[in-house]
């Protein structure tokens, strides 16, 4: 009988969920400076955070896993009598992990690796993750599964501000980077995932707290007359969270709860200190 196993790239933030699911994470190193972490494990959210607002000066960067240790992954679930293993990725457009577990899986043949490109990052890749190892707990086979994931993929929309394009710009994360350099930096502007898995400018704004604010007017407009479930993920900005959640609520008395979630150093390195998203899953 088949045994399916799940793994997730650390860009997932699954380190930030409660569950009892045996997901293997393919971790991100961090650099800052000339010293090297391991995502999450030599290096958390609040401390990563606490360390850039200190040091103006210290610009992180991240390398992917290396193509080894997911071999060294596929492997070790190989041996634990895993079958197949379906590996849910940060978006291919923002990363390489994507084809570096692919090529990974050629040098694991005796073990179906199925490698599914969320074409997002954290709590939408995240949510991926845990339904697939809770699926596969009821032994559902790989091809619904994978549907499922689509499904989630389809009908999922993140909307973002950040302090600074900076870290978005040097680290090449932002698809439509034209126009962006030097004091066009100092612009807060309004971003998004695309269906495509891209970091997109939608509008330029010129303070923090408008781009917030616009975040929250895009959402609501998105989700009216919609089923969905809210989230919240930001780069150690607690006080803005907060805000945001009361802005919901305040727009829709009947909203019982607002997920919230911390990103990953390895996502933050990206944002930048204070970064915020806000999001939405349709419920189907």
């Amino acid at each position: 009988m088949p045994k399916i196993g799940v793994v997730a790239c650390t860009n997932a933030c699954l380190d930030y969920f409660d569950h009892d699911y045996d997901i293997r994470i393919l971790r991100s190193i961090i650099h800052l400076g000339e010293e090297e972490y391991l995502d999450h494990i030599e290096l958390k959210a609040e401390e990563f955070y606490r360390r850039l607002q200190s040091d103006a000066k210290l610009f992180p960067k991240t390398s992917q896993p290396p193509t080894a240790e997911m071999i060294k992954t596929y492997e070790s679930m190989q041996k634990d009598g895993y079958t197949d293993i379906i590996v849910v990725t940060i978006s291919s457009h923002m990363s390489g992990i994507y084809g570096a577990a692919q090529v990974a899986a050629k040098s694991v043949p005796d073990v179906n690796v199925h490698v599914f490109d969320s074409k997002s990052v954290a709590y939408p890749q995240a949510k991926m993750a845990l339904l697939a190892a809770e699926m596969a707990e009821k032994s559902k086979p790989v091809k619904e599964i994978l549907d499922a994931l689509e499904d989630i993929r389809s009908h999922n929309h993140i909307f973002f501000a950040v302090n600074t394009l900076a870290y978005l710009v040097k680290n090449g994360r932002l698809s439509n980077a034209q126009g962006f350099m030097g004091s066009m930096l100092k612009i807060k502007p309004l971003l998004h995932i695309s269906k495509e898995g891209k970091v997109e400018n939608i509008e330029k704004i010129r303070t923090f707290k408008k781009a917030v604010k616009r975040v929250v007017e895009m959402y609501l407009e998105e989700t009216k007359n919609l089923d969905v479930s809210p989230f919240i993920c930001h780069a150690h900005n607690k006080e803005v969270r907060d805000e945001i959640e009361a802005a919901l609520k305040e727009a829709d008395p009947n909203l019982k709860e607002v997920f919230s979630m911390p990103l990953t150093p390895a996502v933050g390195a990206h944002a930048g200190p204070g970064a915020i998203g806000l999001g939405y899953i349709q419920n189907r």
